[in-house]
């Protein structure tokens, strides 16, 4: 069953939310061609509120979602985020049901 969640970050500033980009795509970049068992993992911008981030992200189970926590480049991220952001929010997700889903077949 999948496995996801969802993070809001609130940056100090217009400058740090940019800075915060750059690390999240470096990232990203290394998600993506190391990490099979994740299956979205986005960052997105929110209109008219430039400190705002959001994360979604999507994991074929629990078990790939621990994977993904135990890679270097996921922990760098999780140690170099807070010199950028004011707060942020994480809410975990279990999959019920949807297309496109770790559940759906069709």
């Amino acid at each position: 069953m999948g496995f996801g969640l969802v993070v809001r970050f609130v940056a100090h500033d217009a400058a740090a939310a940019h800075a915060f980009d750059r690390l999240a795509r470096e990232t990203l970049e290394q998600i993506r061609a190391m990490e099979p068992g994740t299956l979205v993992s986005i960052n997105h911008a929110v209109p008219d509120q430039p400190r705002v981030r959001v994360f979604y992200e999507l994991y074929a189970d629990r078990e790939a979602f621990e994977e993904h926590e135990r890679q270097p480049h996921v922990r760098r991220f999780l140690a170099e985020r807070g010199q950028y952001l004011e707060s942020f929010e994480v809410t975990f997700l279990d999959e019920i049901d949807g297309k496109g889903s770790a559940t759906c077949t069709a």
